[in-house]
């Protein structure tokens, strides 16, 4: 954000700050007037719902700052009863760290391992990155859960998020969770709502060629870090039991990311039949259509393509099939293009940068 090089800096996380305009409405006001500034950053805003009220105010003006807004939490304004202002602003997200931000030069072990949230890929000590997301369960279901009254089944909660954990990547089978939780249907779907709404994770919806049959069949859901999901399990190991799935979710992540950053219109499926046959994900909009396939090996051969051949005939019309892999060298088996998984995701971001 400090890129943009705002003239006026106001962070709602220092407590000093906070405290200021929590006790005189007119503090932001008058900062404005002091010093007419032509950008204002606003860092934090869920901690004071009621500032976006001012901030209305002052957009209403004739020839008002340009504002930049950032927050951490939707929900706590929604709860909040903020005013959103509707019509006078440009959402964005901010997902994980992506390859793109890392010029393509991801360390793949690392962000299988504990994962791509910028202020655990960037500590250089492994073991003060693996205890900061440890304690992250805990602190995620005191702060964020507790503290918020989410639900007064806390307990529950618990075992539902690790259920839920151990069975990420998978097709969200409600009724599943609930039993191994031991909590009641209804209960499971409230905990999902929770865990959707505090972005720990993410649906992947079904294709389909009707929008009628993406509602009725079950979609899958990704953790989005891998490291919040090792640290659940308690266990930071890409075993050959996990790699796959583990892989999944990075490039589901990556996708997502990439997607966010480029303020793209593409949605991000998967693609099952009744047989059996799958395709990872399916990438569709901003002129394109691409089924990727994710193995967790240096080696693809041409049975690693026939999900993706059952779609290219289910689906009939023009479109790319890729497979993601953790070797080096781009190859080609058939019509599907085997690349390297940051390789894709270069590819992936000259499409979205497009005009």
């Amino acid at each position: 954000m400090r890129a943009m090089r705002p003239d006026l800096e106001i962070n709602l996380a220092r407590e000093a700050t906070f405290f200021e305009l929590a006790q005189n409405p007119r503090a932001l006001e008058e900062q404005l007037a002091a010093s007419r500034p032509k950008t204002v950053f606003l860092d934090e805003v869920q901690r004071l719902p009621r500032v976006l009220n001012t901030v209305q105010a002052i957009l209403d003006e004739p020839s008002p700052p340009r504002f930049l807004l950032t927050g951490s939490s939707a929900r706590k304004l929604r709860r909040g009863r903020a005013n959103l202002l509707p019509g006078r602003v440009h959402t964005y997200g901010l997902g994980p760290l992506s390859t793109a931000e890392c010029d393509f030069a991801m360390d793949t072990t690392q962000a299988l391992s504990t994962g791509t949230l910028p202020g655990i890929y960037s500590e250089p000590d492994e073991r003060e990155r693996k205890k900061t997301l440890r304690s992250y369960a805990a602190t995620y279901l005191k702060e964020e859960i507790q503290a918020e009254a989410l639900t007064r089944n806390i307990e529950g909660f618990a075992r539902f998020l690790r259920v839920a954990a151990a069975c990420a990547g998978s097709y969200l089978d409600l009724s599943k969770l609930a039993s191994e939780a031991m909590v009641p249907r209804q209960t499971a779907v409230r905990f999902f709502e929770i865990l959707e709404e505090t972005l720990v994770v993410q649906r992947c919806d079904p294709f389909a060629n009707s929008e009628r049959r993406r509602l009725v069949q079950h979609p899958r859901y990704y953790f989005l870090d891998n490291g919040v999901l090792n640290a659940l399990l308690g266990s930071f190991t890409p075993a050959a039991d996990r790699i796959g799935i583990l892989f999944e979710h990075l490039l589901h992540s990556q996708i997502s990311a990439l997607v966010i950053g480029r303020d793209a219109e593409v949605r991000v499926s998967s693609y099952r039949t009744e047989h059996g046959a799958e395709v990872d994900f399916i990438l569709e909009g901003h002129g394109i259509l691409w089924a990727v396939e994710c193995k967790a090996s240096r080696n693809v051969g041409p049975s690693d393509c026939r999900g993706l051949a059952r779609f290219s005939e289910f689906y009939g019309k023009r479109h790319r099939s890729v497979v993601a892999y953790l070797g080096d060298a781009k190859r080609r088996i058939s019509h599907v293009d085997v690349l390297p998984w940051q390789e894709l995701m270069r590819e992936l971001d000259g499409e979205l940068g497009k005009a």
